[in-house]
């Protein structure tokens, strides 16, 4: 199944969503916004819970209306590798069901999450005909392979210092910071961000562990700070 109907829910429609001015579908024309909607349906995932697994065939594309998702892959002993992150207003799926292929990795909630499945046949209906929808998803597939290749580049050259410190970097983009603009907007493990940064979780929490000694960042139970980006910036190598 693709969706859990015991979470179901019900959210608005696409050309009437509260997202649509900066959602991935944003340059749509209000008839293919209305047919997004045809046969869209809308769920919570609770924290933890697994909004598609690697090796399922997918049956439609998934938009977070609000929340945020890890995708990874299950590597050798079991092991997680987290691809990539997403937050209000991203798509997930889109790769597979483009190429008609099983999901590549899986989707778990990293909170609770509310999150709109559109079905394949009003998406493809509407890649049809929409000229600046096939664009928009070139430029999204295109940056997909620019990060793997990135990523892959970090994991051999990369010290495990500056791929923690890069992790923490991607954590703060993607998902923000509080309102004291220091403190990561997440409750992630040390664990996923070892998985984000291809690191065991023994290294990350020890690197973690010298990083706040040396000042580069705080601690606040599950909570990071980081008093100086900058300067963690410059730790991840990754200024000009």
């Amino acid at each position: 199944m693709y969706n859990n109907h015991l979470n179901a829910m019900q959210l608005p429609c696409c050309d009437e969503c509260d997202h649509k001015n900066e959602s991935f579908f944003c340059n749509l024309i209000i008839e293919d916004l209305k047919d997004l909607s045809l046969n869209k349906s809308s769920s919570i995932y609770k924290k933890g819970q697994v909004i598609f697994h690697e090796g399922n065939r997918p049956h439609g594309l998934y938009c977070i209306y609000e929340g945020k998702v890890k995708l990874y892959k299950i590597g050798q002993f079991g092991k997680e590798q987290i691809l990539r992150l997403a937050s209000n207003c991203d798509i997930m799926g889109y790769r597979s069901l483009i190429c008609n292929e099983r999901y590549y990795a899986t989707a778990t909630a990293l909170e609770d999450s509310k999150i709109c499945h559109i079905s394949m046949e009003s998406f493809n209906r509407v890649l049809d005909n929409s000229s600046d929808l096939n664009y928009r998803l070139m430029k999204l597939l295109t940056k997909d392979i620019k990060d793997s290749e990135n990523k892959i580049i970090n994991i051999s050259q990369k010290s495990v210092e500056e791929r923690v410190a890069e992790a923490l970097i991607v954590l703060r983009e993607k998902f923000g910071t509080e309102e004291d603009e220091k403190t990561l907007n997440t409750s992630i493990t040390r664990k996923e961000i070892g998985d984000m940064a291809g690191v065991t979780t023994e290294s990350t929490i020890r690197k973690l562990s010298d990083m706040r000694q040396e000042g580069i960042i705080e601690i606040n139970g599950r909570k990071i700070v980081i008093p100086d980006f900058q300067r963690l910036i410059r730790i991840a190598n990754l200024c000009d």
